[in-house]
């Protein structure tokens, strides 16, 4: 674990604050008057998932994080265990949900993964930024309506709802960015039901 100072953090990132491992989503170094400055920094909490805002002092020097970056494949999931392969060595790890945090939401089976350790545990597992997911469940939309003036919730094959425009139907596949969960574009259409 080095040192490193908040004027030189960058996306991607991982930092020890507080006791806890955050990656860095985005940072601002912001100047004040006569000399005054702050680094206001998005910071993602790698445990428990969720994003956090902070106001750091400029110059601090905090904990830094090296990762080791490991190319993973998900397998499949067999009860509350989640399978993974080491593309390199090809063994093969499960994980408990908790141990996957948000990621769990934009799991498929054979999907490459990158997994990030830190003295051989895992840290997190970080799913592709974009993935493409069937829709299960959505209201109706309206018909002929191919404007995006509105949207409606979507349950999503691994569970995750998002919200999509209205002309999104049941079957239809769309393109979610992992890093926000939010919508991108409709990628395949089902057709009419």
């Amino acid at each position: 674990m080095g040192m490193v100072s908040t004027n030189d953090l960058r996306r991607g990132m991982v930092v020890e604050i507080d006791g806890e491992l955050y990656q860095v989503v985005e940072s601002q170094h912001v100047k004040i008057g006569r000399g005054g400055a702050f680094v206001k920094a998005k910071l993602r909490n790698m445990g428990r998932g969720g994003v956090i805002e902070r106001t750091l002092k400029a110059e601090e020097k905090i904990p830094y994080i090296e990762l080791e970056e490991k190319p993973m494949v998900y397998l499949y999931r067999s009860g509350e265990e989640y399978w993974f392969m080491d593309k390199d060595t090809f063994d093969q790890i499960p994980l408990k949900e908790e141990e996957i945090g948000n990621a769990v939401l934009y799991l498929k089976e054979n999907m490459d993964v990158k997994m990030l350790m830190h003295e051989g545990k895992v840290i997190s597992v970080e799913p592709p930024t974009f993935v493409e997911l069937r829709v299960v469940e959505t209201d109706p939309g309206l018909k002929g309506d191919r404007v995006t003036a509105g949207t409606k919730p979507a349950k999503l094959e691994t569970g995750l709802i998002v919200q999509v425009p209205l002309f999104v139907q049941v079957g239809d596949v769309v393109r979610i960015d992992t890093r926000d969960g939010s919508y991108i574009e409709r990628s395949y259409a089902a057709g009419p039901v």
